[in-house]
């Protein structure tokens, strides 16, 4: 098994405005699309309405593309510590500011992390789990840590610019395998965890809260 590494990424060191970076977002766009990690999303609140219409709450929401597509189903709102995107629709509520300097998160049923918490240390997701405590559903896509899914970063290398081509590997190398997220986050016997993988490199958590 690979052991786990976090390392900086390049993308998260850029300003948002910087050439790279919005080519590295438009990589990470198709990339999403490839892996179908935003139509899981879409799936798994389509099939928990009840939930999603109390709110929608993305953490390291990046440019604000998936609450783009998600706003029609329900209220939204993101976090990150760029300022608003420009032209981001006025009924998506958000929230410019660090993660770790939040007493709690903004109110709602759903807590959605896209390939962002694999960023941190054990310690600091413990901390992101307490901060995820009152919500009712949580929907996680993070890379899945695998020789496989490394080789496949490879073959799109080609395609892909030059931060991403670095960033790729460095996120599959931090990403995590079957029951690692869940410890981390601290996650109690409250919580109903399923956990699947994808062929094309993605790990996939829901936990919904115990009723």
């Amino acid at each position: 098994m690979m052991k786990r590494e976090v390392l900086p990424e390049i993308l998260d060191s850029l300003p948002p405005d910087d050439p790279r970076a919005i080519r590295s977002r438009q990589d990470l766009k198709r990339l999403n699309f490839c892996m179908g990690n935003e139509r899981w999303i879409r799936s798994v609140l389509t099939q928990n309405s009840n939930l999603a219409k109390k709110g929608i709450v993305e953490i390291g929401a990046g440019n604000g593309d998936l609450l783009k597509t998600l706003s029609p189903l329900a209220p939204t709102a993101g976090l990150d510590l760029q300022p608003r995107p420009e032209g981001l629709p006025d009924e998506i509520k958000w929230h410019s500011g660090n993660l770790f300097e939040q007493t709690s998160l903004p109110s709602g049923g759903v807590l959605l992390a896209n390939l962002f918490l694999h960023h941190f240390e054990p310690d600091d997701l413990k901390t992101v789990g307490a901060l995820m405590e009152p919500f009712e559903l949580l929907v996680l896509s993070e890379p899945l840590r695998s020789r496989r899914a490394l080789t496949l970063s490879q073959c799109v290398t080609p395609l892909v610019g030059s931060v991403t081509r670095h960033d790729m590997p460095v996120s599959i190398r931090a990403g995590f395998t079957m029951g690692e997220l869940p410890t981390y986050l601290g996650l109690s016997d409250s919580w109903k965890v399923t956990e699947t993988t994808s062929g094309l490199g993605a790990i996939r958590i829901i936990a919904k809260r115990r009723t």
